[in-house]
This record gives structure tokens, sequence and C-alpha cells, in this order.
């Protein structure tokens, strides 16, 4: 008789085996482990990739917007029509309707020699007398320098008051006869507190060092001298309006004891009363009076960056000048 003994060979090398496949199991899982947060990592990695580019061409994009490149910067090829566009408020500042952005646009055109007219397309209700009239000037300079070069205006929804004022210089004028036209008139406005002053117990203290300093202070008193130097002057500005219209529209204007009262017409009765030559838009007078459809933009599209750093200036100057030498005065304009 015999008893197995545990301790055999056999037994003996049976023992081991699961410690073996434990460690096997931990190393397989120790590995996909590994091998999955390094995908991670890359896969990360590729989206960080991915998202930095995108920022970066957003950025770019941004700055090519915020620096205005448009088509007006571009060169020109081929006979062409020169567009410029004056939108808004005419007012210094460097916007689409101040000399300093609408004459340099009039001189590349003319100059062009590609640009076999200019076409002056207007949307606006008016504003400064003196940015107008700067303008005209303009335009009627360039006109005698150019005189194989047309300048024709295109009224889009208005052309009023100082909008007017510039198209009277132009050799034709074109609207839609719906369009808003005229207002050939000056005004000041401005308002009064003093009567509001007087409920709260409010008591304005101002020192002048000259008699008209705190001329039409709106905290103060009307006095009627200081009414009437006003008037003299939006009456001198008026009729030097109405000069420019009569020299600018010549024989054509048909003039009605309303037509420099300040009213506006639509552009269908400003075709009978002269005050425009016809109807059309930019590319009917393109095609049918210059004899070209390709338009070329002239305008000087302005920067963010330029327009924030011109309106902070002008924010600063207005702001100093207005501390030292008290300027409350309202400013004539032709609106």
């Amino acid at each position: 008789m015999s008893i197995d003994n545990p301790t055999t060979p056999a037994a003996a090398t049976a023992q081991p085996e699961a410690p073996l496949r434990s460690l096997a199991w931990e190393r397989e899982t120790l590995e996909k482990l590994a091998f999955a947060t390094l995908a991670e990592q890359r896969a990360r990695r590729r989206w960080n990739i991915f998202f930095r580019f995108v920022f970066v061409a957003l950025v770019l994009l941004g700055l090519a917007l915020a620096f205005g490149y448009t088509s007006g910067d571009m060169e020109s090829v081929g006979t062409h029509s020169a567009l410029i566009e004056i939108d808004g408020t005419i007012e210094s500042g460097g916007g689409s309707g101040s000399a300093d952005s609408v004459i340099p646009a009039l001189n590349r055109a003319f100059a062009d020699v590609s640009a076999v007219g200019v076409i002056l397309r207007i949307n606006s209700p008016g504003g400064s007398p003196v940015q107008a009239g700067i303008i005209n000037d303009e335009i009627q300079r360039l006109r005698l320098a150019y005189p194989q070069k047309p300048l024709y205006v295109v009224v889009d929804e208005m052309c009023a008051s100082g909008g007017y004022y510039i198209a009277a210089a132009a050799d034709r004028i074109y609207v839609n006869k719906a369009s808003i036209v005229g207002s050939i008139g000056v005004l000041m406005d401005g308002f009064g507190f003093t009567g509001l002053m007087d409920k709260l117990g409010v008591e304005r203290r101002l020192l002048t060092a000259g008699e008209n300093k705190g001329f039409l202070d709106p905290f103060s008193p009307v006095q009627p001298k200081q009414v009437d130097y006003a008037r003299t002057m939006v009456e001198e500005i008026h009729q030097q309006f109405i000069d420019v219209v009569r020299k600018g529209r010549g024989k054509r204007l048909k003039e009605t004891p309303e037509m420099f009262s300040g009213l506006f017409w639509s552009g269908a009765r400003a075709v009978e009363l002269g005050l425009a030559d016809g109807f059309g838009t930019v590319n009917s007078v393109a095609r049918n009076e210059l004899k070209t459809e390709d338009i070329v933009d002239y305008t000087k599209h302005e920067g963010l960056p330029e327009r924030v750093l011109k309106k902070f200036g002008a924010s600063i100057g207005a702001g100093a000048s207005a501390s030292i030498l008290g300027s409350t005065v309202a400013k004539p304009a032709l609106r």
C-alpha cells in the first residue's frame, strides 16, 4: 500500500500556473491602458493643433477685415467706371462723408486713365456745410482739370441738404422716382433748460471773458442780440448753398418760391423741378452713359483700428478744447 504525497512532481508543477496567469492578465491590462492613454494623448494633440490653426486663421481674417482690405484698394484692370460712395451723415472724422475720405478717392478716380468716368453714389440726410463745401469745391476743380472725364451722381434713398450741396457740382444727377431730394436750407439747433432749472432750484454760474463767450448757452436765458446774430450767420450760409445750387444746375433749374425753403421732394418731382436729370442706378449709368459695365470701387473704407484711434483722438481733443475755450455753441448744419 502506498499513500500519494502532495509534494509529488506533478503537484509541484501545477501550483505556479495561477500566479503566472494573473501576471499575464495584469501585464495585458497595463499594456491596453498604456496604448489607450497614448492614443488619447495623440488625439488630444491633434485637436489642439486643429484649434490653434483655426484660432490663427480667425485672427488673420479679423485683421484683414479690420484694416479694410477692399476692392477699392486694388489696382484696376481695363476700362471701367469709378465708383465712390457717400453713405450717412456728412461730417469730419474719417467717415465716408468726410472730405478726408472723399477727396483722395476722387483724385484717384480722376487720375486713373482706365476710368472713363466717375459715379458718386450718395445716400445722405446732410451734415456739415464745411465738409460739403470742401467736397463741392474739389469736384469743380477736378472737372476743370479733367474735362473729358464726367462725374455723375446717383442718389440712393436720399440726397438731402449737405448731400445735395455735393451733388450740385456733378455733370448730371440721377435718382429713383421715390428718392428724397432737396432740403436746401440751414439750421442751428439746441436746447434751453432755464425753466427746468428754476423748478429744480438749480443756479447756473457761468464766468466768461468776452461779452459773447457764452453765446447761446443752453443753461442761460436767451439774449435777442445773440439770436439775431446767429440767424444772420445761418442766412449767410443758406445763401452760399443757394448760389452753389444755381451755379451747378444752371438753366436746368426751374425755381419756385419753395425751392430754397428747406422742403424736400420725391425723385420724380426733383426731375420736374430740374434738381435732377433723370432716373438711374449705378449699373444703368455705367452701362448707358459711360458705356462700360465694369465698375471699380474707389471708396476709402476705413479699418477698425483707424476708426477707434480717430474717435479716441477726437474725443480727447474735443474735451480739451471744451475745457479751455468753453465751446458750447451749436454748429450750423445742412439737414
